[in-house]
């Protein structure tokens, strides 16, 4: 692993000092098989929380550049590399949060060698998260456990929580949302806590929505139920994490125990990098990277900007590469204008945007460089 960072300014719509995302709320698996084939594929991944990155070294990745603008998100990815690479399974799972420990910071010292200066620096500062296990430490993690603590025990006792992650076959699971979950407590809470106001103010940051189309919260709505009726909740992380606080047995694809040796021994093909990713794009030699993971970026640009992407990734696309990224309230697919060179699968994006457990978002989009 190499990490270089850019010393320009960080972009100062919102601030990316502290950490915003703990973990990639994306669904890994579902990325994995948008971008394949990955097996010797050269990457450029945004860093977020790490794990779609190390999701893709685990199927074989050539290289994985992993992108963020936060010092704290990079610091973040450094500290999971090290514990990859000097944890076996079960102490890398404990150390990061995912089951209980009592020797965190301890961890922690064995660890600190392996980390960069400035990742070193933001974990001396920051030592609460390591004792609470890091997967905890994002601003979205506290605003669902705000959620989980504060308003759920109002929406349903504690048994009805219990009982919606008990397997069930679909027309059951349809049955007890109709029957015993959707109550109107349960959508005004939902309207209240998911609104644009409210996930900008504790959850996000207010400038994400700037370009967000239509009602934030009729739309978590409709994707929860979603998630709670056609998707299996007892098998799914995302939506566990959101109503317990730990994942069970249903972890991220990154920390399923046949994922850790590959990751551990593909290291050092991840490379990250502190920047904004249009101008890591700019650094990148004609025709090199094969898959894209821009996860949501585009949600937070302007249509010139999000088509100045669009063409940066151009220059830089092997023939057949593959972009990968998500829509949660603004629309952004490939311009008409742009189809002689990216093709775009929507009927391929559609289907394994109903198999995400990660289930946020509106559109997931496709598109392949002609």
């Amino acid at each position: 692993m190499t990490i270089q960072r850019d010393t320009a300014p960080i972009q100062k719509r919102a601030s990316f000092a502290r950490l915003r995302y703990a973990n990639c709320w994306e669904d890994a698996d579902v990325l994995a098989r948008a971008l394949a084939p990955l097996d010797g594929a050269r990457c450029l991944s945004i860093a977020s929380g790490g794990d779609n990155s190390f999701s893709l070294l685990a199927r074989g990745a050539a290289s994985v550049l992993a992108v963020d603008l936060s010092p704290a998100q990079i610091a973040l990815v450094a500290l999971k590399c090290a514990a990859f690479r000097l944890l076996d399974h079960s102490r890398l799972l404990a150390f990061l949060g995912a089951r209980p420990s009592g020797d965190r910071r301890a961890v922690y010292a064995s660890l600190r060698p392996q980390l960069d200066e400035p990742s070193r620096a933001y974990w001396d500062r920051y030592t609460e998260p390591i004792d609470a296990g890091v997967i905890h430490a994002g601003r979205l993690e506290a605003y669902f456990r705000m959620f989980r603590r504060l308003v759920l025990p109002f929406v349903h006792r504690r048994p009805v929580v219990e009982a919606m992650l008990v397997p069930r076959s679909r027309e059951d699971r349809e049955r007890f949302y109709r029957e015993t979950w959707d109550t109107w407590v349960w959508r005004a809470a939902c309207r209240a806590f998911f609104s644009r106001r409210a996930m900008g103010r504790l959850g996000r940051d207010p400038e994400f929505f700037r370009h967000a189309r239509g009602p934030v919260a009729a739309h978590i709505l409709d994707r929860a139920r979603y998630a709670l009726t056609a998707l299996a909740p007892d098998a799914n992380p995302y939506l566990r994490y959101i109503l317990t606080g730990d994942f069970g047995n249903a972890i991220p694809d990154y920390l399923l125990p046949e994922r850790h040796d590959a990751i551990r021994e593909n290291l050092d093909r991840l490379e990250l990098r502190q920047a904004p990713v249009e101008a890591v794009l700019a650094t990148l030699p004609p025709r090199s990277i094969d898959a894209f993971n821009l996860s949501d970026v585009a949600e937070y640009m302007d249509v010139a900007a999000y088509h100045g992407l669009l063409e940066r990734i151009r220059r830089v696309a092997t023939p057949g590469a593959r972009l990968a990224y998500w829509n949660l309230l603004a629309t952004r697919r490939r311009p008409a204008a742009m189809s002689g060179w990216l093709d775009e699968r929507y009927e391929e994006a559609e289907r394994l945007h109903g198999e995400a457990r990660a289930f946020f978002y509106r559109r997931l989009v496709l598109e392949v460089v002609r």
